[in-house]
């Protein structure tokens, strides 16, 4: 503060008198002291800082005070970068935060000051609540009206064909932050860990922001969509009979969580680019450690278990990441045999902590890749959001010269291709068997609709390869060759 005072001697009058003002500010991911590692790490807080009020502002002030509270700093150790923010990254000229963008037409309103003046008016109105003050603005009224809707569907929100896209548009976008919340309430999970409801929250709220909207497939929306169906296993009779309130704790957080801050690029590219990433996490797992660690950051940040003993807290941290790890695609295999074995050999004890979790790693990472199992109202729009997003890293690898990952090339596959291959190689065997495990109306439910999807998309497939000239496609092998390496599409090899 004395290089402030410094800096600013001639644009600003501090008055001495004023109390303490403690400042909060956000980072990047969380950084572990076993990452010896870390090309950056996480300014967890700015806590308990003097600054003295009253200012006198001028133009340069406002300058000093943007790059003072800047919302993303990060912190390199080892590399050479210039600092960025959030979502920038400094290598190949490539910004994921423009990635997915679409330019908005001139004089319009962008969409995302509109949800922002929703949040803020309905900030407002929570605020006021929580002071015990009446409720006298009258612009509220239509935003009182779509959060009412809301609720309604939260009703139903244990429905394997509750419409998140519907649930996100009548929230304001705010659709992760309304179902975890209610989800964590209805199970009663809020008063028997003794949670500050505001810390849960803001915890809430900084997770949703951390996932980026400019995305396709991989923003808020989709994490919202996996804890909803989460919340449909959880609620199976094997599991609802078995699973403590930790598990169920666990299990909301890591699907809300799962893929945070993700870039909308997979491994491959992030290994190719010789992102720090990828260094940081020696090219094994990279997205899923990154969400992890950013999921632990805002744990600490918030402080939402700071009031649990240090030893409860790091086995919340630790559970967690073992959940979202498991998502990584290219373990699939891998996680498939062994609950092929656990169910052939009969020997899962749900009794049993360490099988417990294992389970709740399946239904994370059936949860995640549920989606051609929903109707085919939504698995068609999230179909197309998945192919969207991969056919952009396409064409930004083939801007920068660089081989085209599979499944990314707009040109040689089609969305019917890849969820045809998706759902052959990838989501059927891993159904079948949580059928075998959990078989109950939803498991049929589920496979029925993967069946008709599948059934949907095959018979738009000949269409596509039938445009082709002079026989250059043939359908048989367009709908196998690209799905034959569906498996790897995170993985390094890939």
């Amino acid at each position: 503060m004395q290089v402030l005072t410094q800096m600013t001697s001639e644009t600003y009058k501090f008055d001495l008198s004023i109390g303490i003002l403690p400042l909060k500010r956000r980072g990047a991911i969380s950084y572990d002291s076993s990452d010896q590692t870390a090309l950056y790490i996480r300014m967890l807080a700015v806590t308990n800082k003097t600054i003295k009020s009253s200012f006198v502002f001028t133009p340069g002030a406002c300058v000093i005070f943007k790059q003072l509270f800047s919302r993303d700093v990060r912190v390199r150790s080892q590399v050479g970068f210039e600092p960025e923010r959030r979502g920038s990254h400094p290598y190949l000229g490539v910004d994921f935060r423009t990635l997915h963008s679409r330019a908005e037409s001139a004089g319009s309103i962008p969409a995302r000051r509109i949800r922002r003046l929703f949040s803020f008016q309905r900030h407002l109105l929570s605020s006021r609540l929580l002071r015990g003050a009446p409720h006298l603005n009258p612009l509220h009224i239509l935003d009182e009206d779509y959060c009412g809707q809301a609720k309604c569907m939260l009703e139903k929100v244990g429905s394997w064909n509750f419409d998140i896209f519907l649930f996100d548009r009548l929230t304001n976008g705010n659709s992760l932050v309304f179902l975890t919340f209610h989800l964590l309430s209805q199970y009663g999970l809020i008063e028997l860990f003794q949670l500050d409801m505001v810390k849960v929250r803001r915890f809430l709220v900084l997770v949703q922001e951390d996932y980026h909207n400019q995305n396709p497939y991989h923003n808020a929306v989709h994490a919202a969509d996996v804890t909803q169906a989460m919340h449909c296993y959880l609620r199976e009779p094997k599991l609802a009979q078995s699973l403590t309130s930790f598990d169920i704790l666990l299990g909301l957080l890591a699907a809300a969580t799962h893929d945070l801050d993700h870039p909308g690029v997979n491994q491959p590219f992030l290994i190719k680019t010789n992102h720090y990433l990828a260094a940081l996490y020696r090219n094994t797992s990279v997205l899923e450690n990154h969400h992890w660690r950013s999921a632990v950051g805002l744990l600490r940040e918030t402080e939402l278990f700071s009031h649990l003993p240090a030893e409860d807290s790091l086995s919340i941290e630790r559970q967690l990441g073992s959940l979202i790890l498991a998502t990584d695609i290219s373990r699939q295999n891998e996680y498939l045999s062994r609950f092929r074995t656990h169910l052939d050999e009969n020997d899962l004890n749900l009794g049993n902590a360490s099988h417990r979790h294992f389970v709740l790693q399946m239904a994370l990472k059936c949860a995640d890749i549920c989606n051609p199992c929903r109707p085919w109202e939504l698995s068609k729009q999230w179909s197309e959001k998945v192919t969207e997003e991969f056919f952009h890293q396409g064409d930004i690898e083939k801007k920068l010269k660089l081989e085209i990952s599979p499944l990314c090339d707009s040109e040689a596959n089609t969305i019917a291709s890849v969820q045809i291959g998706f759902m052959t190689y990838v989501v059927e065997p891993l159904f079948a068997e949580w059928a075998r495990f959990s078989d109950t109306r939803l498991s049929q439910t589920m496979l029925g609709h993967l069946g008709l999807n599948k059934a949907s998309w095959s018979t738009m497939e000949p269409e596509a390869s039938g445009s082709s000239e002079d026989g250059e496609s043939d359908p048989a092998r367009s709908s196998e060759e690209p799905s034959s390496r569906a498996l790897t599409q995170g993985s390094p090899e890939s």
